[in-house]
């Protein structure tokens, strides 16, 4: 096979690649948009459940829960990348969450790539499992890890829980939040002035206690969702460098075909001029 053959071979491939990293692109783009329609939702809900709240914080006359929180282990929840091609994805989740994971913990690790990561940081996660692939499964998932968190503080000896995600965002870098969970802040919940006390057929503590829950829920599957979109979205920017990238190296290839097209041209010119003469 001549120079400029292989020359043509490797642009054809280069072209592939181009159409690969174009389709994932086009991919990453859709789930992050499929995202934030869902969070519309979930936050509809969770206002709905907050205003439950504050209503039933109205009628037990202590302005929620408990306020002092027992001495014991956290539980660190890290929600981060589930597939490649994510730029410094994950290691902007653990240097968030390091503060946490320096002090006695149980950690729950969501995405594979994360889990590997962990691994790579000989951190052992107490329980783990592989984040979303669509918008529709993050409650599902959700009531696996609050299965989990309310396992650990129930039988575990944990008594506080953190959850550390990424935001998404129209900036490259990648923004992090680290939140606490649980002790649950009821200050949030503004109780209603002048509000009819509502009919309850349950105790009110018990109410409020299924609520939070509830709230707890739509906390961890905002949370999920928005790890998603923010994953996704670095995808895009990581796919937008490679595309440049491969752009780039198409344009350096096209420019050598070019040239060596021009000297094989020049080379047949000469043994053309060569031969012509020779037979004079």
């Amino acid at each position: 096979m001549s120079g400029s053959a292989r020359i043509e071979e490797r642009i054809g491939t280069v072209h592939k690649l181009s159409t690969v990293i174009s389709a994932m692109r086009g991919i990453a783009a859709a789930r992050v948009a499929e995202a934030h329609a869902h969070l519309d939702s979930v936050r509809a809900y969770a206002g709905t459940i907050g205003a439950g709240i504050g209503t039933v914080l109205g009628t037990t006359g202590d302005g929620g829960g408990p306020s002092h929180v027992r001495e014991g282990r956290a539980v660190a929840v890290l929600i981060a990348a589930e597939q490649g091609f994510a730029g410094s994805f994950n290691d902007k989740v653990f240097e968030a969450a390091a503060p946490l994971l320096s002090t006695p913990h149980d950690l729950v690790v969501i995405g594979e790539r994360a889990i590997l990561a962990a691994q790579d940081r000989g951190l052992a996660p107490t329980w783990c499992d592989g984040m979303i692939a669509h918008p529709a499964q993050a409650t599902h998932l959700a009531n696996r890890i609050g299965t989990v968190l309310f396992d650990r503080l129930a039988h575990g000896g944990a008594r506080r829980v953190w959850i550390v995600h990424a935001l998404p965002g129209p900036t490259h870098a990648v923004s992090i939040e680290a939140r606490p969970l649980i002790p649950f802040d009821y200050a949030r919940f503004p109780i209603p002035e002048n509000a009819r006390p509502p009919r309850l057929t349950l105790p009110a503590d018990m109410v409020l206690a299924r609520l939070v829950e509830d709230y707890i829920f739509a906390e961890l599957t905002e949370a999920i969702l928005l790890s998603f979109a923010a994953e996704n979205e670095a995808r895009m920017r990581a796919m937008i460098a490679a595309h440049d990238n491969v752009m780039d190296s198409l344009q350096d290839l096209v420019a050598t075909a070019r040239r060596m097209r021009q000297d094989e041209i020049t080379e047949e010119i000469v043994e053309l001029a060569s031969g012509s003469l020779l037979a004079r």
